[in-house]
């Protein structure tokens, strides 16, 4: 098991435009994720995604249009069925608890069938949506009519591109395989039990 990250982290004294952009995004004395600082190293992209709002203090094109809890929960989900413990990692270290999850939630979307006496109806069938479409590219019928009960369409349109950003992101860990970042004590191996990954 590899330690070592395929693509190297920029490191300090960054780039003035990427300096620029990471204040955007990361608190006063916060060290930047080794993702970003990893995608930083095409600076055009990079600086791109932060100055079109695609990327932002809380993620990946978060138009507050989504409430924060489902919108968290759907990021964790798609991170679970598609294996990436390192932006798992992140997001629980830095704001899964804020956008209001709390640790046994947590702890709960990481199970291959969440706990139906933890979330409610609309929360179950928006797992339920993540799985079909990482798993399989697929939203069958029953799917589509329970996600369909509690969501109007155009929150389902934007579920939807949700899931598909970051299984980009998992695509890009599982070619970068940045270090897990460290933002304060607690498990950093988080291996998805319905995925099966390999934390590093």
């Amino acid at each position: 098991m590899t330690t070592e990250p395929r693509i190297a982290p920029l490191s300090e004294p960054l780039p003035l435009a990427v300096a620029a952009a990471m204040a955007k995004l990361i608190p006063p004395g916060m060290p930047a994720p080794k993702l970003f600082l990893t995608t930083a190293r095409n600076e055009g992209l990079f600086t791109h995604m932060v100055n079109t709002g695609m990327i932002g203090p809380t993620g990946l094109m978060d138009r507050r249009s989504l409430p924060p809890r489902l919108r968290e929960l759907v990021i964790l989900r798609t991170c679970v069925a598609n294996g990436c413990d390192y932006e798992f990692n992140l997001h629980v270290q830095t704001i899964s608890e804020r956008m209001g999850l709390s640790k046994a939630e947590i702890d709960d979307v990481r199970r291959a069938e969440p706990s139906a006496d933890s979330w409610t109806a609309a929360e179950i069938a928006v797992m339920a949506l993540v799985d079909g479409l990482v798993a399989r590219r697929e939203v069958t019928d029953d799917g589509f009519a329970a996600a369909r009960r509690h969501h109007d369409e155009a929150t389902l349109i934007e579920v939807v591109h949700l899931i598909g950003l970051y299984s980009g992101v998992a695509m890009m860990v599982a070619l970068a395989r940045p270090q897990f970042d460290r933002y304060r004590p607690g498990p950093v191996q988080l291996a998805s039990p319905s995925a099966g990954a390999t934390a590093r």
